[in-house]
């Protein structure tokens, strides 16, 4: 395999460098006044990512707004999330403008979680390719496979807890599907859905490990504690919306033929430069100047 093809999740990243320098209230405004952190942290981070993996493709996927096909399965779905700080706001238009003017491809599709985008690419794209996605949401992790390695993101830019099929192997004994059956359990907080309420994580993964699947679960609930019976069937019916809920879609509507042509990409410092004065983003600038420049 010759080809690279890195996946970012383009909030994921936008969203962490805003709040990493916002607790300081460092927005670093633009000439216009809008604030350009999170942008920032956006541009630092995925060249940093370029560098490390040596990418010939690459595609940014976004979130298209709070309403997704998962609300129609259950409402409250990350409705109790707190409203965007008002210096956030700005950003979100700003980063997708200069990701795309920085030659990455842009995908996000409505009714549909950046999270759905990129299981559809990567499951697509794996066939063939080597895939590398970055991220900061564990949920990804479903959609490791021999070709598809998931980097979360842990400190700074360029420090990463890296997945490959391997490593979640010896970590878990299960198979990277098998998180949705440990999500399905657990629920998601961050998420809202509920999960079985008094199951957490430590006895989700022992019982996926014995039984494989929530159904083999349910299908077997007679050899559990009289505790988790009750807890399970009390809660069966949230039990069995939180695995749909957990499960990335991975038949998103895309051309994936169309956009892997399109994204393919070649390093330019000058049109990175030009674009970086173009928009203020001194800061940007400065560390890839720093940090990457061949001479």
């Amino acid at each position: 395999m010759t080809n690279k093809v890195l996946l970012v999740d383009g909030m994921a990243l936008l969203f962490r460098h805003f709040y990493a320098t916002s607790i300081h209230h460092q927005f670093m405004r633009n000439s216009n006044g809008v604030p350009t952190n999170g942008v920032q942290g956006f541009v630092r981070h995925i060249f940093s990512a370029i560098d490390d993996i040596q990418p010939t493709h690459i595609a940014v996927c976004w979130d298209m707004g709070q309403q997704t096909f998962r609300n129609e399965m259950f409402a409250d779905y990350k409705q109790h999330r707190p409203a965007p700080p008002d210096e956030l706001i700005p950003q979100f238009d700003l980063v997708q403008d200069i990701s795309n003017a920085l030659g990455f491809v842009n995908i996000g599709v409505k009714n549909y979680e950046a999270d759905d985008v990129i299981g559809t690419l990567s499951r697509n794209l794996s066939e063939d390719n080597e895939v590398y996605i970055v991220t900061g949401d564990k949920d990804i992790l479903q959609c490791i496979n021999p070709n598809v390695e998931v980097w979360l993101t842990k400190k700074g830019f360029n420090i990463y807890n890296r997945y490959d099929l391997t490593r979640y192997q010896e970590e878990y004994q299960l198979h990277p599907l098998q998180l949705i059956d440990i999500k399905a359990f657990m629920g998601d907080t961050a998420d809202g859905y509920p999960g079985v309420k008094g199951i957490g994580e430590k006895t989700a993964h022992k019982l996926i490990l014995k039984y494989q699947s929530v159904e083999n679960v349910i299908n077997h609930i007679d050899e559990l504690t009289p505790a988790q019976q009750k807890k399970i069937i009390s809660q069966l019916d949230d039990l069995k919306l939180s695995k749909q809920l957990a499960e990335i879609h991975t038949n998103v509507p895309l051309d994936v033929t169309a956009l892997f042509n399109q994204m393919q990409y070649h390093l330019d410092f000058i049109d990175i430069f030009n674009v970086l004065d173009t928009h203020d983003l001194k800061v940007s600038k400065k560390f890839i100047e720093r940090e990457f420049l061949p001479f």
